[in-house]
């Protein structure tokens, strides 16, 4: 499994907003420019993770995007699904019923430890986690 570009994009964003700290706004201009994200691509990745509750944008002069939450409070796995959707590596890890030879598979419980495992892991990793690094 491989992430999109897009959202390793939007880890890149939201890992530099939180480095700026809650409350403290940047152009999203800035942002492309400082990560080496296209512009356009950025506008759209903004604001799929605005409507996912993740950031907040603002018009005009002091405007700009932050972080909605801290950053303590935001998941690697919430910016990656905001973007790819609910991760995935094989259907029967998700549901059992997609798969013709589930009943007897023998690779059904590795599909789904191992997606389980790396969502959890997702799910545990904070940005403030990364803050300093």
């Amino acid at each position: 499994m491989q992430i999109t570009k897009q959202a390793d994009y939007a880890v890149r964003a939201v890992l530099y907003l939180a480095r700026l700290g809650i409350g403290n706004r940047a152009a999203t201009s800035t942002i492309a420019k400082d990560q080496h994200i296209p512009p356009s691509f950025l506008a759209k990745i903004i604001s799929q993770l605005s409507i996912a509750g993740l950031l907040q944008t603002s018009r005009g002069a002091h405007g700009g995007v932050t972080l909605a939450k801290k950053c303590e409070e935001i998941t690697l796995l919430e910016v990656v699904e905001a973007i790819d959707g609910p991760i995935r590596l094989n259907e029967c890890a998700h549901s059992s019923g997609m798969c013709a030879y589930a009943d007897d598979c023998p690779l059904v419980t590795i599909w789904q430890d191992a997606q389980h495992d790396l969502v959890n892991r997702l799910g545990g990793a904070t940005f403030d986690q990364f803050v300093n690094k």
